[in-house]
């Protein structure tokens, strides 16, 4: 479990935001275009202009490692425009560390017997391609190629959301959650997890926004996988906004 958490966990930090997406009419019953909820999106966590000057972030906490005690294990993830991403786990007194600097990856496993650097497979290069710059697919969507529709309404967590298809330059598509009175992320469709030879459906739930220089963070992220009953929850306990990241950082790990 603890291996599919080091690889995977760069996907429940997609920290969503954006702003356009064509005039798609809402559903009967709403009056708000795909473009207009987008661009309320924004505004809820911040504003344009605020996540266009965030440069790069640094938040830690502790996330669930899985297996029958499900200990927490602390964690630092790091990031700096466009797609550098850098996560260390500590674990049993060792230290993980998994990098992309936006077009190659490298992972460092010594909790599993692996004393070297070890490059990415081609799937979790793919991954980690795939992952949105630190403002989240929404921000400044339209610049990226992306196009975002809007499917109607549902309900998460007992509250209305409306349902956002992204459909980014690359093909790839994504749905995202908004909440019809908040207008903040409230579940993001992850990237599905291949078990017992079929891939399950990922759902990611965000939960309790706080507010760090003016921009809103969920300091909950909570994974399900479609068929499994243990979810994996991150909790973030700290977020520094634009601190200072060199780009040594993001390159191949440095072996202790």
């Amino acid at each position: 479990m603890l291996r599919n958490t080091l690889v995977t966990c760069f996907a429940c930090f997609l920290l969503i935001p954006q702003a356009m997406a064509g005039g798609n009419a809402a559903t009967a019953g709403t009056q708000l275009t795909a473009a207009q909820i987008a661009e309320k999106n924004v505004s809820a966590r911040g504003g344009l202009q605020a996540w266009r000057a965030v440069k790069t972030m640094s938040m830690s906490g502790k996330m669930d490692a899985g297996g029958t005690q499900n200990v927490q294990l602390p964690f630092v993830l790091e990031k700096k425009r466009p797609r550098k991403t850098r996560l260390e786990i500590q674990f049993a007194g060792q230290t993980a560390v998994q990098t992309y600097d936006g077009v190659a990856g490298w992972k460092l496993r010594p909790f599993m017997g692996r004393k070297t650097v070890e490059p990415f497979t081609a799937e979790e290069l793919g991954l980690a391609a795939a992952e949105a710059e630190l403002d989240g697919p929404l921000v400044d969507y339209a610049a990226k190629g992306t196009r975002v529709e809007l499917e109607g309404t549902e309900i998460v967590e007992k509250h209305p959301a409306y349902k956002l298809k992204l459909t980014f330059k690359s093909g790839q598509i994504q749905h995202i959650w908004v909440d019809t009175e908040t207008f903040l992320e409230v579940k993001i469709e992850g990237v599905p997890r291949r078990l017992d030879g079929r891939y399950h459906p990922v759902e990611i739930y965000l939960r309790d926004y706080k507010s760090v220089n003016g921009l809103k963070f969920p300091y909950v992220l909570e994974t399900s996988v479609v068929g499994l009953k243990m979810p994996h929850k991150m909790t973030l306990e700290s977020v520094v906004v634009n601190p200072k990241l060199e780009d040594s950082l993001f390159a191949v790990p440095k072996i202790q």
